[in-house]
């Protein structure tokens, strides 16, 4: 083949545009792969780039796609053999580097992980940046709070991060209260498996005070601005709280009270750049005791096709869960 099919972003007079198209393969540079995608998924930051936000993507044409899973189909690299299954996630992949809305996507070897034995890469997309955030909150948090100390608070919980933290919670025993802004929603969460849902217009509500009423003994916050003041201010004594959204807002406006009355952690969690050693030991760890059903997650299975349509919604916060793109 000389070509492959990939989602393609572009600038047309000050407006962006989205299309599929036939584009040619590259030649691999020294420690580069060639990966034939098989599965990839959709993520807010692939949302912003087809939106054309130059913050996430400064050049156009473009493909986004910030997951990917598939078969190494030519490698440059000593660490991979043509035929291993692998995935990518996150780094600049679907960002500044074309992305895995594609049918090939040629990256850095050391992007790149093996997919675990006991893990599927459909299962390894549901999972995606997504649920590898999700894992890096949770392996901080249950470093300190325990299942018996109290109920764990997720924000945003209806989002591809805040469901599959609920479910990696639940698998490990944890008592979880939901937020979200959706009403309707509450028998999924309940599903999933979050003992009590908490309506964020209820939770925003709270008084504006230093401190607020001690409930949680710890949380995984996915929104930030009031929701996560809020939650911060009403963790239990030397509770964890990780950080990984700014979508309500980028400001947080407190005391350091919770901090040093209550030695509250507030941990910040990255999942663009998290080393290697931490990324396989989440994906190890999905595959192992965190195995999940994740079928119980409802993902939308979509082909390339769709995928100008459930970015839309996305950007309209009107999806749930999460969707993943078949391309074999």
């Amino acid at each position: 083949m000389e070509t492959f099919k990939a989602f393609r972003v572009e600038e047309v007079e000050g407006k962006f545009v989205s299309s599929i198209q036939d584009m040619p393969f590259q030649e691999l540079e020294e420690n580069e792969v060639l990966i034939k995608v098989s599965y990839s998924s959709l993520n807010f930051k692939d949302a912003l780039s087809f939106a054309g936000n130059k913050g996430v993507t400064r050049n156009f044409p473009h493909t986004p796609g910030i997951d990917a899973a598939g078969v190494i189909s030519e490698s440059k690299s000593d660490k991979f053999k043509v035929g291993e299954e692998v995935l990518v996630t996150s780094y600049d992949l679907g960002m500044n580097t074309n992305g895995g809305f594609a049918e090939y996507v040629k990256v850095p070897a050391n992007w790149v992980v093996k997919l675990p034995e006991n893990l599927s890469k459909k299962e390894a997309m549901i999972i995606g940046t997504a649920g590898l955030t999700a894992g890096m909150s949770v392996l901080r948090l249950v470093e300190t709070v325990k299942p018996e100390d109290g109920t764990i608070v997720v924000s945003g919980a209806t989002g591809g991060v805040g469901s599959l933290s609920i479910m990696i919670l639940n698998k490990l025993g944890y008592k979880v209260a939901a937020i979200t802004g959706k009403e309707t929603e509450k028998q999924y969460l309940l599903d999933l498996g979050a003992t009590e849902v908490i309506l964020r217009k209820d939770f925003e509500e709270l008084k504006n005070r230093p401190l607020l009423k001690p409930e949680f003994a710890g949380a995984i916050d996915t929104v930030g601005g009031v929701i996560l003041e809020n939650i911060i201010k009403s963790v239990n004594p030397l509770g964890v709280v990780t950080a990984c959204g700014n979508a309500a807002s980028i400001k947080l406006e407190l005391t350091v009270f919770p901090f040093i009355l209550r030695g509250v952690s507030l941990i910040g969690i990255d999942s663009q750049n998290y080393p290697m050693n931490y990324r396989e030991q989440v994906w190890s760890k999905f595959a192992k005791e965190w195995k999940l059903n994740y079928l119980q997650n409802n993902p939308a299975i979509i082909t390339m096709n769709e995928l100008s349509e459930k970015l839309n919604l996305m950007l309209k916060g009107q999806l749930k869960g999460r969707t993943v793109l078949e391309l074999a």
